[in-house]
């Protein structure tokens, strides 16, 4: 009868422990991102090489203090993927990070897949938010696009 306990109570610590990890990877630490209202999404422009705020509808984002690599962002933008082009400096090498299953609007795994495709078009919204980590836009043809931050080329050698 006192193996049963025991492993009983093992069983059940297990459970709260899991659970409690499943809450802080998913819930704990994220939070709203408050943008700065005509300045919530920057672009790095070829000509200056300093971003500069772009037409951004809809913004929604999240981030945490616990990792430079929380950051994701959804909005709208009426810019064309031509426009945008010509004038921002693209992003080689994009690669959207998943998002807590709760923030419904980053879909990591499409995002990719059309990164990919050529579907989808990456921008250097921002060099260096935070050591070896830069900010990311991906622009959908109908003008739906995300945001997110990864670590820059430099610090993945």
């Amino acid at each position: 009868m006192n193996g049963k306990i025991a492993a009983g109570a093992i069983v059940i610590s297990a459970i709260l422990a899991g659970v409690g990890v499943w809450y802080q990877q998913e819930y704990a630490f994220y939070a709203p991102v408050s943008f700065t209202p005509g300045q919530e999404i920057t672009l790095t422009t070829i000509e200056s090489g300093q971003p500069e705020p772009i037409l951004a509808e809809g913004v929604t984002g999240i981030d945490a203090d616990s990792s430079p690599l929380r950051f994701r962002a959804c909005f709208t933008t009426p810019m064309t993927q031509a426009m945008l082009s010509e004038t921002y400096v693209a992003y080689d090498g994009a690669t959207p990070l998943v998002a807590p299953g709760w923030f419904d609007c980053f879909d990591a795994v499409e995002i990719g897949t059309a990164l990919e495709r050529g579907e989808a078009l990456a921008f250097l919204s921002q060099a260096g938010v935070a050591a070896d980590i830069d900010r990311v836009v991906a622009v959908f043809p109908d003008g739906r696009a995300f945001a997110w931050h990864q670590l820059n080329p430099a610090a993945e050698d």
